[in-house]
């Protein structure tokens, strides 16, 4: 019903359990065939559930090899061939932010020194307006950086009590928008779109085939596709090129 696939949720099945188990209670419900009956009579309910099966696993700089290709090959690459016009990045399904705030951090670090007459525009989106806020706050627990490098902790945060948060000045051209891609999607195009740990995991093959059509319409001409880095396309599709030297990143043609 949800067009979600059990198999994806392996490592996090006891937390959604847990989760709908809450529910029930809430409801009074005795055991999982009630919930079941309550899903038939009541279908707003399903909306609920998809919610209660939201995953939200989420770290600044997760995944240090695919930052580092960022930082040395990709956007170095794609900022020459903008040639001074904005490049445009899409976080899809950015949790609390993590993700989008470690390009931006990336960026302004490491990239744009060598090309300052590029700005960089960045869209995130999610699918839960609670993430979102927690985004938009910019602050976070030491538990969300503990891969980050010792040199962007001490550049690119302020330490607030027991949290830290993202100075401002490298907070600046991120949009955060609430959007379910299986039913919405950003205006405009992208040169690189990030979608990790969410799609190619936790949605059936279907779903899959139908999301990755309409998310390479939305990629320009040798723009960079990434996802987690123990996904792949579905099969039986018109994938773009994956990247010999970063095999979780494809070029569209």
């Amino acid at each position: 019903q949800l067009r979600m696939r059990w198999g994806g949720f392996r490592k996090v099945r006891r937390q959604v359990c847990r989760r709908i188990r809450r529910r029930m209670e809430e409801l009074n419900l005795p055991d999982i065939e009630a919930y079941r009956r309550r899903l038939s009579t009541h279908p707003d309910e399903w909306r609920v559930l998809d919610d209660l099966c939201r995953v939200s696993i989420s770290r600044f700089y997760r995944d240090r090899r695919l930052f580092e290709f960022l930082s040395a090959e990709g956007l170095p690459a794609l900022a020459a061939a903008a040639e001074g016009a904005p490049l445009r990045c899409w976080s899809a399904g950015c949790a609390s932010g993590e993700e989008p705030y470690t390009l931006r951090i990336l960026w302004d670090l490491e990239v744009s020194p060598r090309f300052a007459s590029v700005p960089l525009q960045i869209v995130a989106t999610d699918a839960d307006e609670h993430l979102l806020e927690r985004a938009r706050e910019g602050s976070f627990e030491i538990s969300s950086l503990k891969e980050v490098p010792d040199r962007w902790r001490q550049e690119a945060f302020v330490r607030e009590g027991h949290r830290y948060r993202v100075r401002d000045s490298l907070r600046g051209g991120i949009e955060f928008l609430r959007q379910d891609l299986r039913q919405e999607l950003p205006a405009g195009r992208f040169h690189l779109i990030l979608c990790r740990n969410l799609v190619f995991t936790y949605y059936d093959q279907d779903l899959q085939r139908q999301i990755l059509i309409d998310i390479l319409s939305k990629l320009h001409p040798k723009g960079l596709l990434v996802l987690g880095s123990h996904e792949s396309p579905p099969a039986n599709t018109t994938a773009p090129v994956r990247l010999p030297a970063a095999p979780w990143v494809y070029v569209k043609a």
